[in-house]
């Protein structure tokens, strides 16, 4: 497993990639990703593409991005979902709090 964070050039969104299994071990790696950056970004995109298993405490990691990056008003995208993942998403009811493309 390894998560990477990487800003826009412009400083206004931040892309976390996930790779491998997203589950309660990946915990501090992914809060680390979006809070020890230098900048303040208004646009958050998580892409999956190379996750191949997420569980609970994922849902409730990216819930915890959602918190951070301003609750209701935040902008996430969760993208390059694979059909299993995007499932786990839908039965969460995850559509409602992002952006799933």
């Amino acid at each position: 497993m390894a998560i990477t964070s990487h800003p826009s050039a412009d400083g206004q969104e931040l892309t976390i990639s996930i790779q491998g299994r997203f589950d309660f071990g990946a915990h501090q790696e992914f809060r680390d990703a979006y809070e020890r950056v230098n900048l303040s970004p208004k646009r958050y995109v998580v892409d999956l593409e190379g996750t191949t298993y997420l569980d609970s405490s994922a849902l409730g990691m990216l819930l915890l991005l959602r918190d951070h990056a301003g609750g209701d008003h935040a902008q996430i995208s969760l993208v390059n979902c694979n059909p299993n993942v995007r499932k786990i998403l839908a039965i969460s009811n995850f559509e409602q709090l992002f952006k799933i493309a």
